[in-house]
């Protein structure tokens, strides 16, 4: 069990610090929206974890690997929402960064189903996940060691994006992207643009 915990905290850490999609929308999000929004899309990326899990101990993440098809039609989308959003980060106008936190509701739902879709539709998430559900957590694995794992996998997470986004929130980050705002979007809409792409060429 020790053995175990200690595969699922390496792997874990590398793949979080591993510049992803996932990393980019909530850098882009958290630069340009604010804590809120970094946090808010940061709990569509957990609540995607958590449908990964899910399909991967239901064993259809399986079948996604293997079907052809399936995979295809996840990577296509995947990659095509990737460069939605960059093409969307470069049509966006600068404003200041206090106007993007008073949208209620209806911007806290944009957010979170930005982080919740990027995720879902990445087929390294898939990948990742049915290679831990197929090597670390084994059918032999008991029920509540499997629910102890997966906890750890989440607390992990959940660290980790509460420290990334603290971070990029500091006040002296955020009045250098103040100044710069139009730049950001730019690069950041290229970063999604080039990740789309990446996943358009992925090779399962």
């Amino acid at each position: 069990m020790i053995e175990q915990i200690l595969v699922i905290v390496g792997i874990t850490f590398l793949v979080l610090i591993s510049p992803g999609p996932d990393m980019v929308i909530v850098m882009r999000n958290t630069l340009l929206g604010g804590r809120n929004a970094g946090l808010v899309t940061s709990a569509g990326i957990l609540v995607g974890n958590l449908v990964h899990i899910t399909y991967c101990v239901l064993g259809i993440g399986w079948l996604i690997s293997k079907s052809i098809v399936a995979f295809t039609v996840l990577k296509y989308a995947g990659a095509a929402y990737l460069i939605y959003l960059g093409l969307t980060s470069f049509r966006s106008e600068a404003m200041p960064l206090e106007a993007t936190k008073t949208d209620g509701r209806r911007q806290e739902r944009g957010w979170f189903m930005q982080g919740f879709v990027n995720n879902i539709l990445n087929p390294k998430g898939t990948l990742f996940y049915l290679g831990v559900f197929s090597v670390v957590i084994t059918p032999a694995t008991s029920p509540g060691a499997t629910a102890l794992l997966v906890l750890i996998m989440q607390g992990m997470c959940v660290l980790f994006w509460l420290f990334f986004v603290f971070t990029l929130d500091h006040p002296w980050i955020r009045s250098g992207i103040e100044r710069f705002q139009q730049i950001v979007h730019r690069i950041f809409g290229a970063l999604l643009v080039l990740l789309g792409i990446r996943v358009l060429m992925m090779e399962r």
